[in-house]
């Protein structure tokens, strides 16, 4: 059974750079494929950031695109987030997913399998 674990949120200043870190543990992390969400108040859970353990282009959300960055680190389990020029319409709390099935939808998170807790990101304007 796959565990992933945020970290890196906090608090940010508009304009600003945040990373976010999700370790993945007791699965073969080499073969996941990896997604991002996010998720404000009142609001649905929504597509971020995705990639496939197979390499190749990564995919982002519009609203996203030239400042958000998705890679993974396959020593180290890791997934990471990178955001620039952050805007306070970006504040929510960000999912870390892992898909492990053969076919890959990045932006449907009823496909992916495993979840992590989440991680607040707020940025002040």
């Amino acid at each position: 059974h796959v565990q992933l674990v945020e970290s890196g949120g906090g608090l940010v200043q508009a304009g600003g750079p945040l990373r976010l870190s999700c370790a993945a543990s007791g699965g073969t992390f080499s073969t996941l494929d990896m997604g991002w969400f996010r998720q404000a108040s009142v609001k649905e859970r929504e597509f971020v950031a995705g990639m496939r353990w197979t390499g190749g282009n990564p995919y982002y959300a519009d609203s996203v695109k030239g400042r958000f960055t998705i890679s993974r680190d396959r020593a180290k389990n890791t997934v990471y987030l990178q955001m620039v020029n952050l805007k306070p319409e970006d504040t929510a709390v960000y999912y870390c997913a892992a898909d492990r099935r053969a076919s890959y939808d990045p932006s449907s998170a009823t496909g992916y399998d495993y979840w992590g807790q989440g991680t607040q990101v707020t940025v002040s304007s």
